[in-house]
């Protein structure tokens, strides 16, 4: 079983070269001229220069020609796989001390300056991650497709940096929608404001352009929500993407889903194919900074398998690291936010598939990985004091404290990530 091991082992090993064809192939050319060029040399000089008796033993003289050329054959081709074994320890590291072991392959390519990254977000999230800028070659911030215009002038009215650019996903008007788990239908804005539905979670996500019925003036509402004969809702929409958005995200070395509203500012994006597609098919690294406390109505009861598994739903794709807060939350901050219908996002013991070590993690940390994607828990958050006014009294306001996504710590935790990539 070990021999068999190891032979498996030395295929892989050549099958991972493979891309070092071309150069290899030129490689081998040049020898062959060379040893042409050798070749006639030597030939000219038996001819011409007198050498002692044992060049006649050395030069296979006692050999008839055939023999002679398969020997040399022979002895090429295991020189050759020998050089192209020892390269392959230089460009194939194995992951353990174990020759058994995963092997890798690395890749090298000339740096590439300072990174690329497009955000997914709405909301404070599209400020929360403006500190990236200073260590960013470019930052773009793809507006929610749901009043992305007002996003939009809102973001770029209040922050100015010339490595900053905010951006909507498609120019035509679009509103969101959410089938909940009680069959109901309605335009998302409503769910939150609506303290029945504080216990309801979505079980289908749609949006509808706006030329389409989708305008929620025109839709008609009963007491279960909206009634489903009134609009034509879609789970994907072929939406036009805008040239910015498409060139932010086919050039974006990370493409970062979050901080914000799992299902009002995240995966109503992904429910355009084009822009879909195109996170599918990107090789950039895939970070979700996934929410603090659940939202009611939308994510009561989800834990963090249940905000990737959303995400591989209505994206396609898993990310492939998933920031989630590990600060311990105050006993008064986390009693207000109970009082809210709302409850910290954590880790679920059974939710765990398998660990991993990252690269250049010095302390071999292990993370969960879950969905495929690896969970990596830290401190990103702060609680912050708010102002909040009443709604009967617009001229009376109190001070809470909240809890929010720290921009500092996330912005480390992003480039530490795209650091050990």
């Amino acid at each position: 079983m070990r021999t068999l091991i190891r032979r498996l082992i030395a295929t892989r090993r050549f099958s991972l070269l493979l891309y070092l064809t071309r150069p290899l192939a030129l490689t081998f050319a040049g020898v062959v001229l060379l040893s042409l060029g050798v070749t006639y040399l030597v030939i000219h000089a038996y001819r011409t220069v007198e050498f002692p008796s044992f060049f006649w033993f050395l030069t296979l003289q006692f050999l008839p020609y055939p023999a002679r050329g398969i020997l040399l054959l022979v002895a090429g081709l295991g020189v050759l796989a020998a050089g192209i074994w020892h390269l392959g320890g230089m460009v194939v590291i194995p992951l353990h001390d174990d020759e058994l072991s995963n092997e890798v392959v690395l890749g090298y390519r000339q740096a590439s300056g300072p990174p690329r990254i497009a955000v997914l977000s709405g909301g404070a999230g599209l400020f929360i991650l403006s500190g990236l800028s200073e260590q960013v070659e470019r930052l773009t911030c793809i507006t929610p497709v749901q009043d992305q215009i007002e996003y939009y002038w809102r973001a770029s009215s209040l922050f100015d940096s010339q490595k900053i650019y905010y951006v909507t996903p498609t120019p035509i008007p679009t509103q969101v929608y959410v089938e909940l788990d009680d069959a109901s239908i309605m335009n998302i804005k409503h769910v939150d404001i609506d303290p029945n539905l504080a216990e309801r979670h979505v079980t289908r996500l749609m949006i509808v352009p706006n030329h389409e019925g989708g305008d929620s003036n025109s839709v008609a509402h009963n007491s279960d929500g909206l009634t489903r004969s009134s609009v034509v809702f879609n789970e994907t929409a072929n939406l036009s993407l805008t040239r910015l958005a498409r060139e932010a995200l086919r050039e974006a070395d990370a493409i970062v889903l979050g901080p914000g509203s799992l299902y009002e500012s995240i995966l109503p994006n992904l429910l355009i194919d084009e822009l879909r597609e195109i996170i599918q098919q990107s090789k950039a690294s895939k970070i979700f900074i996934c929410n603090l406390m659940t939202e009611p109505g939308l994510t009561t009861g989800y834990n963090v398998g249940d905000h990737i598994r959303q995400i591989k739903k209505y994206g396609g794709f898993t990310p492939d690291y998933v920031l989630v807060n590990a600060q311990r939350i105050e006993p008064a901050i986390r009693q207000l936010y109970a009082a809210a219908q709302q409850a910290p996002v954590y880790l679920e013991p059974e939710e765990y598939e398998e660990t991993a070590v990252l690269a250049g993690d010095q302390a071999s940390q292990q993370h969960v990985v879950i969905e495929g994607s690896v969970v990596i828990e830290s401190d990103l958050s702060s609680s912050v004091v708010q102002y909040t006014a009443s709604l009967n009294n617009p001229g009376e306001s109190r001070a809470v404290r909240v809890l929010r996504h720290d921009d500092r710590k996330l912005t480390a935790a992003i480039l530490e990530l795209l650091k050990r990539r």
